[in-house]
């Protein structure tokens, strides 16, 4: 793991996790990774919400902390791919629970007259 910001964590493990996975769009970037490689705009399509310079900036965090491989392909135009490194797989049982414990108590949220 990437000798980021984690001496800063008094030793809490899951604060250093959540650092890294944390926020609105990671994991979302993640769970699209697991099913291929993606391209830039195929995740723009995927996650219509977010903005390029967010996706951008996202998409290099988790570069820089070794969970997404970017491949550059010599080519006119540019070509370039996202996918999960191997470390980056070892995420997907954690974010696969999330997403269902989220489907499970979607309708919890959900009041009347919303």
């Amino acid at each position: 793991m990437p000798k980021r910001r984690h001496a800063t964590y008094a030793n809490c493990p899951t604060e250093a996790a959540l650092d890294v996975i944390g926020g609105k769009w990671k994991s979302l970037i993640l769970s699209h990774l697991f099913s291929g490689t993606k391209r830039f705009n195929e995740l723009r399509r995927l996650l219509p919400n977010i903005t390029q310079r967010m996706l951008t900036k996202q998409l290099r965090e988790l570069e820089k902390d070794s969970l997404v491989h970017r491949e550059v392909y010599a080519q006119v135009p540019p070509k370039v791919e996202y996918s999960p490194t191997e470390l980056g797989q070892t995420l997907k049982p954690l974010i696969d629970i999330l997403r269902q414990w989220g489907e499970a108590h979607m309708m919890d949220r959900v009041r009347p007259g919303d």
